[in-house]
């Protein structure tokens, strides 16, 4: 089971995370506003946006927007946008 460890919110609606195995990567947003949806609007706003946090092992927005974070291991696994980091 991966689980996300940490997140941050860097400029261009770009998320850093952390899971649990040690890897991290950046996801780019752009598609997920690109589609819109009433979820998706208020994470436009850049200040929105960094409020980004971890709740049980999922990154998420005080509107309960959240992303499945095996999905995102995925997506990034596939895109070879994943970093092993040293343990700390």
């Amino acid at each position: 089971m991966i689980n996300v460890l940490r997140v941050r919110a860097l400029d261009g609606h770009r998320l850093w995370v952390r899971f649990s195995d040690g890897n991290e990567g950046v996801r780019d947003f752009s598609d997920i506003f690109a589609a819109g949806g009433p979820m998706v609007e208020p994470l436009k706003a850049p200040d929105y946006f960094a409020c980004a946090f971890v709740e049980m092992g999922v990154p998420t927005w005080p509107n309960g927007f959240d992303l499945d974070p095996v999905n995102l291991y995925m997506r990034l696994r596939d895109a070879g946008a994943l970093t092993k980091v040293a343990a700390e």
